[in-house]
């Protein structure tokens, strides 16, 4: 009998019957690496040409996989990019890579980049989102676009604008303020690149819907940005000004808005309509300022020819009493009037559009026949069109006083083109609330006064 109790059994011991357990695969190669004899000169030759070839495996195999996912064709095998390698294709930068412009430059950058995008593999496998949207932490930086252009230019390409880029980029503005739409052309503040309409975007119809008032600068993103900073404001140092709203957000607060107006139908309608009122004074104020006719004390002159080289007033507005007399002009050159005189060119807001309905309009402009003078459509766009309005809005010149031209009006309104001009203005009838005909500048209308009917209904 031993002094310390019972021998042990090495059969029977499980500390004993554990250690003669099978080793594990990875302690085994351990084990093995440990054993070679590394002052063998053959040894570390074999380990240093293993080592070499892993190196290649995975240093190389690494490259590839970044090679492949910067390049184009990576990013059109998703049905979801359709829309944005469509228009890429389409657009004056289809001959870099996605990734020059939407990572930053740098080893580092482009790494990180690769791990976030871990997510859009997620959402691809899981679900597709509905619409593709650039988040602000994606927003494109200055310094994508200062690998290929140059910041010290003046003017446009086309030498018509006069635009100091330099000291925009000095002032950290992103480029993407005003060239937000310069590849993609928009499409997803125009909300024409969802899901239900993805199957539409083929090369050819990429071409027709890459319009060039969405690839060009918005005039309406230089006009409001000019007017905040003549109130005091920087707008660009926030980044969701600069990158297109997400709808999903979007609709969100417009759900939030809906409830909380619940039961406040009456004041929401008021506030609406006072909203509406100060947009139209607002859009006024700005074109008269453009048009010169309303001078202010401002950091950045508003006027036309501040950024326009190439403006000129055309001979015919330089004619006398051109201001009273231009109607019969509108009515017979109405499409060449709107080249300049469209006010939604001065709005940055991009309305939502409808991509069959793009299409079909664009069918039928190859197929449309020169403009045919129409009185009614000159007089919708009189009352549409702020450019037109701003001025239609006061009392002309050539009306005299009240008292005076209530009598006598009725010598300039015999033959149906003399009303007609009227009716630019003013409403034959008194105007309903509920009405789908566009409101006319002047709330004096032809039935208040002339109440027991009008001559011509009389004879008819």
């Amino acid at each position: 009998m031993a002094i310390w109790g019972k021998k042990k059994n090495k059969e029977t011991d499980p500390e004993t019957r554990e250690k003669k357990k099978k080793v594990g695969l990875i302690r085994r190669l351990w084990q093995k690496f440990r054993n070679i004899d590394w002052k063998n000169p053959v040894n570390r030759w074999k380990l240093l040409f293993v080592s070499l070839v892993g190196c290649i495996v995975v240093f190389g195999g690494g490259y590839g996989v970044l090679s492949l996912t910067n390049s184009p064709s990576f990013c059109s095998s998703c049905h979801e990019m359709a829309p944005e390698y469509s228009t890429f294709t389409a657009s004056a930068h289809s001959n870099i890579s996605c990734v020059q412009c939407h990572i930053k430059p740098g080893f580092t950058n482009m790494i990180t980049h690769k791990m976030k995008s871990m997510k859009e593999v997620y959402y691809h496998v899981t679900g597709i989102p509905e619409q593709i949207v650039q988040t602000e932490e994606e927003a494109v930086s200055n310094e994508n676009c200062l690998q290929c252009h140059s910041k010290n230019r003046l003017v446009t390409a086309s030498g018509d604008l006069k635009v100091n880029h330099k000291g925009h980029i000095e002032k950290d503005i992103p480029c993407i303020t005003c060239h937000a739409g310069v590849v993609h052309a928009k499409i997803a503040a125009r909300g024409i690149n969802t899901e239900e309409v993805r199957g539409h975007w083929t090369k050819e119809n990429a071409e027709k819907l890459m319009e060039q008032k969405y690839l060009r600068p918005n005039m309406g993103s230089c006009i409001d940005c000019h007017e905040k900073v003549n109130n005091g404001e920087e707008p660009w140092k926030e980044v969701a000004y600069n990158v297109p709203p997400n709808p999903e957000e979007v609709q969100n607060k417009l759900d939030e808005q809906t409830k909380k107006a619940s039961g406040e139908a009456a004041a929401t309608e008021t506030k609406e309509g006072e909203a509406v009122a100060d947009h139209d004074e607002k859009t006024q104020s700005i074109i008269l300022q453009g048009i010169g006719k309303q001078k202010k004390d401002v950091k950045i002159s508003m006027e036309c020819k501040t950024c326009h080289k190439q403006t000129e007033i055309p001979k015919t507005h330089q004619a006398a009493e051109w201001s009273g007399n231009h109607g019969d002009t509108a009515v017979q050159q109405l499409d060449k009037c709107v080249n300049c005189h469209q006010d939604s060119k001065w709005a940055r807001e991009i309305p939502k559009e409808d991509i069959m309905s793009i299409l079909k309009m664009k069918e039928q402009e190859t197929k449309a026949s020169k403009y045919t003078p129409n009185m009614t459509v000159v007089k919708d766009q009189a009352r549409t069109n702020k450019f037109c309005s701003a001025c239609h809005s006061d009392r002309p010149k050539g009306h005299g006083d009240s008292n005076q031209w209530l009598t006598t009006h009725a010598a300039n309104a015999k033959t149906n083109d003399q009303k007609a001009e009227c009716f630019v203005c003013h409403d034959r009838d008194k105007p309903k609330v509920d009405s789908d005909n566009v409101k006319a500048p002047t709330d004096v209308y032809c039935q208040y006064c002339h109440r027991t009917g009008f001559k011509d209904d009389k004879t008819n």
